[in-house]
């Protein structure tokens, strides 16, 4: 049966801007977060398009009941692994639109967090051979991962979601993906932040390599969602229901009546994560309200 598969704009073009420095800075700070209202069921999650969206465009929703956020965790989508063809190794790149988020995280991080959403920053393959299932040592994978660590640390996220899409593998003469790379990459990232979100959308080579050598980073993952919108699929990681989103939705393209089916379906059968996709500064609130009543019961008011 024919599913569709998301449309994403190519978030990195090479003609941007430069790679984004990530030295650590010790200024960075998350602010105290202000508690949100109780909200009982599913943590819903907003991935936002920043080349076009605003990340604050995920804290304009809340329950007409209880005043509640919709969204729980805000991904900032995306940065990207680009690759070096000078030193051969991959390295962390930020496009325009997304350095301009993480330099202003004073007014486009920090009020998320003060309201009690989690801004996760998605990475995402962009066209050049280098992925998250293609590092040929552990010391490669692992310097990969200190560069999004510090990057998390330097601009006060809450952690990292991995996109395996658009790598191209094999590109400027990279290698094909391999069982150990992506073990080693979640691995030495857990170690670097143990407290901190880490999320798979499910999708790529290395969404099916989570085991090698007698370790399984199954259970070092926060989450894992369905990346196909619009339906129910299951992501194939050893994780709780709690932990797991089958359905998946883009707001404004998904039918309102898919949206409240999968909701309530999330609902039924016990699953604990809801994603959503392309949240942007139109009042989406009838959509919301879709899958809100189902999830929480209530309908989602929208605050411009």
């Amino acid at each position: 049966m024919f599913t569709l598969v998301r449309s994403r704009v190519r978030t990195a073009a090479l003609a941007l801007s430069a790679v984004a420095a990530l030295a650590f800075d010790t200024t960075a700070t998350t602010g105290a977060a202000a508690p949100a209202p109780a909200k009982l069921g599913p943590t819903s999650v907003a991935y936002i398009e920043v080349n076009n969206n605003s990340m604050l465009n995920a804290g304009k929703y809340t329950l007409a009941d209880g005043g509640g956020n919709v969204f729980d965790i805000a991904v900032i989508f995306a940065a990207n692994i680009n690759y070096d063809t000078s030193t051969k190794a991959a390295y962390l790149y930020f496009n325009e639109n997304v350095q301009r988020v993480l330099d202003n995280a004073a007014t486009e991080i920090r009020p998320l967090q003060q309201q009690g959403i989690k801004v996760v920053l998605s990475v995402l393959g962009n066209h050049q051979g280098a992925g998250f299932a293609n590092f040929t040592s552990q010391q490669a994978a692992s310097a990969f991962a200190k560069q999004m660590s510090d990057a998390v640390d330097k601009y006060g996220l809450d952690g990292i979601d991995f996109d395996d899409e658009y790598a191209e593998y094999g590109n400027n003469g990279t290698a094909q993906p391999n069982d150990s790379s992506f073990v080693h990459l979640v691995t030495a990232l857990r170690a670097n932040m143990p407290d901190k979100i880490i999320s798979l959308y499910n999708i790529g080579p290395a969404a099916s390599r989570l085991s090698y050598g007698g370790v399984d980073v199954s259970t070092k993952f926060d989450y894992a969602w369905n990346p196909y919108y619009g339906t129910w699929q299951v992501p194939g990681i050893a994780l709780p229901k709690s932990k797991l989103s089958p359905a998946a939705v883009e707001i404004g393209r998904t039918s309102q009546s898919t949206a409240a089916n999968l909701a309530r379906r999330t609902v039924s059968e016990g699953y604990g994560v809801y994603l959503t996709y392309n949240l942007d500064s139109t009042d989406r609130s009838a959509d919301v309200s879709a899958f809100t009543r189902e999830l929480y019961g209530s309908d989602a008011v929208h605050t411009p």
